[in-house]
């Protein structure tokens, strides 16, 4: 399972031009996910979303998380963080999961974000979806389940 975290001002998400999901300060997350990823994998990215210190204390030094600041999570599928570009100019998506397997995964993730208190927006599983977003920073981190980076 693979995450692009941004921490960002405000973000939304639209689909046919009508808003699905916004949050306020937070982050933004486009998650990749793969047919192998399980529940260690949920957990694993579940807790780095959550307790990442990358929002600034009172000193000026990113020290707090997104539960800290009281902020939120939008988070949106995206099979593409799996494309492999290293051969050719057409990105391969073996890796990433089917839409039949992905999804429940997905929806996981967004229940057990939940669960843990974290106020999560979503988009639209599989809807080609536009994403807007006020970067923060701008602070962008990446995450891997498997630790590749």
């Amino acid at each position: 399972m693979r995450g692009v975290v941004q921490r960002v001002k405000e973000a939304s998400v639209s689909v046919d031009g009508q808003v699905i999901g916004a949050i306020e300060a937070g982050l933004l997350v486009l998650l990749g996910i793969t047919q192998e990823d399980t529940e260690e994998d949920m957990d694993y990215m579940a807790r780095k979303i959550m307790n990442l210190r990358i929002f600034d204390d009172d000193q000026g030094v990113m020290n707090q998380s997104v539960q800290d600041i009281a902020g939120s999570v939008l988070l949106i599928s995206q099979f593409t963080l799996y494309g492999d570009a290293r051969k050719g100019n057409r990105p391969s998506y073996i890796a990433a999961a089917k839409g039949e397997v992905a999804e429940p995964i997905y929806e996981k993730m967004v229940a057990l974000l939940r669960e843990k208190g974290i106020s999560v927006a979503t988009g639209s599983f599989g809807a080609d979806m536009a994403v807007s977003l006020v970067n923060d920073g701008p602070v962008t981190i990446l995450l891997d389940s498997e630790r590749m980076f």
